[in-house]
């Protein structure tokens, strides 16, 4: 039996092609391709301008994805919403909605689970199980813009995962959420994080995208890297660095510089000075963020004072810094929090 195509991963240019293919026009294509990513529609039988008999031959030959939401919490303090989504094999995931002056933003995740084991995560707890597809990764944006009526205007592919280690589907991500046929959120309004996977680096450099990227840094160091985050045995900075410069020169687009403040391992003064020799001269800017301690390790958040210390000496150096804001702390903000407590109930 032929199993059914993933219709929401696919393009525009395929999706002609496989129509031309079943003998319809090539411009049902396109009034397809809205209803899936524009108006977002959950079934093929909602596509209200299309024949039935088209109808009944998309829905015995392809598969549109859409999550389950299985749980949502909603914060007190700011507003922000997590999400805890089913997909179709029984796993989990989990995305975030905040609110800003700007716009609404989704933290979406890229993988069930994640393979880079770094010390101060929930995500990485279970390893890794598999990659997100496209249309899994979509369709976290689609549901909370669908569940709250409001537009999303920013998306960071920031929750869990790594990105560059689910490259191929992460592309086609980003150019299906921006295509001006579907949501048309700008990709400059797109962040990418990564622990540091230098050939995804210089490959991304290379596509013709301009998304933001964010560098997971989080120490000044290989030394100190090694103890919090195991992907920097395989990846030095010095390597990295030039890898990000790379990215800078040829999409235009500056840097953010991730660093999780951990108390006595890395929020001190010698590793702020250390930090602004590091970054001097690279484009873009330090985001410092307070960890978001997690029951399984041992590690304390940054006081305070500590903070604006290691804040103040950047900005003496000339570097560029923000303070992240905690959203959602009462409902477990953190990546892989939900899924993880969620897992440990069904067990």
């Amino acid at each position: 039996m032929e199993t059914k195509k993933d219709i929401k991963s696919m393009c525009l240019a395929e999706l002609e092609e496989e129509l031309k293919a079943g003998g319809h026009k090539a411009f049902r294509a396109g009034q397809i391709f809205q209803w899936i990513h524009e108006k977002l529609a959950d079934s093929f039988e909602e596509m209200s301008n299309l024949s039935k008999d088209l109808r009944r031959q998309l829905e015995g030959r392809y598969w549109l994805v859409t999550l389950k939401k299985e749980d949502v919490k909603i914060s007190k303090i700011d507003g922000t919403r997590k999400y805890l989504f089913g997909l179709s094999d029984g796993n989990v995931i989990e995305s975030v909605l905040m609110r800003y002056k700007h716009g609404n933003s989704v933290c979406i995740s890229s993988q069930v689970g994640c393979g880079m084991g770094c010390r101060f995560c929930a995500s990485t707890l279970d390893g890794l199980k598999r990659n997100l597809e496209p249309s899994e990764m979509l369709d976290q944006v689609y549901r909370i813009q669908k569940d709250t009526g409001e537009r999303v205007s920013h998306v960071v592919v920031m929750g869990s995962g790594e990105p560059l280690d689910n490259y191929d589907n992460l592309l086609r991500f980003i150019r299906l959420i921006s295509h001006e046929k579907g949501l048309n959120i700008s990709q400059r309004n797109i962040t990418v994080s990564t622990c540091g996977i230098v050939p995804g680096i210089q490959r991304l450099a290379e596509e013709g995208v301009s998304v933001t990227l964010a560098l997971s840094l989080h120490a000044p160091d290989d030394q100190v890297r090694r103890t919090l985050m195991p992907v920097a045995y395989k990846y030095a900075l010095k390597d990295i660095l030039p890898a990000c410069h790379t990215y800078f020169k040829r999409t235009g687009r500056r840097l953010t510089f991730e660093y999780s403040l951990v108390k006595g391992v890395n929020d001190n003064l010698k590793e702020a000075q250390a930090l602004a020799r590091l970054l001097k001269g690279q484009q873009g800017h330090v985001n410092l963020i307070p960890v978001n301690p997690i029951k399984e390790r041992d590690y304390v958040q940054s006081d305070r004072k500590a903070v604006e210390e290691f804040k103040g000496c950047l900005e003496k150096n000339g570097i560029t810094v923000t303070v992240r804001r905690e959203m959602g702390r009462d409902i477990n903000g953190a990546c892989g929090q939900l899924r993880r407590s969620f897992i440990e109930e069904k067990r």
